[in-house]
């Protein structure tokens, strides 16, 4: 964590402001706070704003606002108040480990030197924070992975793993929303559509929720993912006690 946040230009329209320089759920928080601080004081100039796993991008127009404008009506927000007016929620996402779904299971269990009945339970008994998305509409980043399951990106991408795959590197997990070469591996899929730009809730789950799998066979991943793609399933969620 920095002793003090870093503002940094990004071109002539948009500020960095940077916590730390790790995945923490403390930094994150902070992230957060900022971010629903911006939101309430709605800001004009203000376009939109990007929270990821250790900093806030905020966008401006900067016919209407200044980066230093911004900076200095920065210092002086209410972080711990805003941060408090929004609930978070624990989702539980369905998930499928059987073939055709875990497609590099196998290839994790003998880099590891694992069981594949012991990743799937690892992957099984973590409690996931959303941290961002990024890098594809709707790719989901979580943080919260066990330790065990820490393995490096590949050398070079694998093929295009499907819409909902379950992977993991680099000690962080994901969900993906789309077809898409990877670095990282798939050891699972899920029938949740975590993005759809068709939907009222475009992004399903917020930045700051959590989430937990839970294990599904191969004929509940079929019949769940016609229900979803006729938008008649969503996955289950609670929300979290903030006190």
């Amino acid at each position: 964590m920095l002793p003090k946040p870093r503002y940094l230009r990004a071109g002539e329209s948009a500020l960095v402001i940077e916590f730390g320089d790790t995945i923490d759920p403390k930094i994150h928080d902070q992230v957060l706070a900022l971010d629903a601080a911006v939101q309430q004081a709605n800001w004009d100039g203000v376009t939109e704003t990007v929270p990821t796993y250790r900093s806030l991008m905020i966008h401006f127009d900067p016919r209407r606002l200044t980066a230093e404008a911004l900076a200095d009506a920065l210092a002086g927000l209410d972080h711990a108040y805003a941060a408090r007016q929004r609930r978070r929620q624990l989702w539980r996402i369905p998930a499928c480990y059987d073939a055709p779904h875990g497609e590099d299971i196998a290839e994790v269990a003998a880099l590891l030197g694992l069981p594949q009945a012991r990743i799937i339970g690892l992957h099984l008994g973590a409690r996931y924070r959303v941290y961002m998305y990024g890098f594809a509409p709707g790719f989901t980043f979580l943080g919260g992975l066990p330790n065990e399951l820490t393995i490096p990106r590949r050398a070079v991408p694998r093929p295009p793993a499907p819409p909902g795959s379950l992977l993991i590197a680099g000690g962080q997990a994901l969900i993906a929303s789309c077809a898409m070469p990877t670095g990282w591996y798939g050891i699972g899929r899920t029938p949740v559509k975590m993005f759809d730009p068709g939907r009222e809730r475009v992004f399903l789950v917020g930045i700051g929720d959590e989430i937990c799998f839970d294990r599904i066979d191969g004929s509940a991943f079929d019949a769940l993912s016609t229900a979803a793609e006729a938008g008649e399933f969503r996955a289950r969620h609670e929300y979290l006690d903030e006190t």
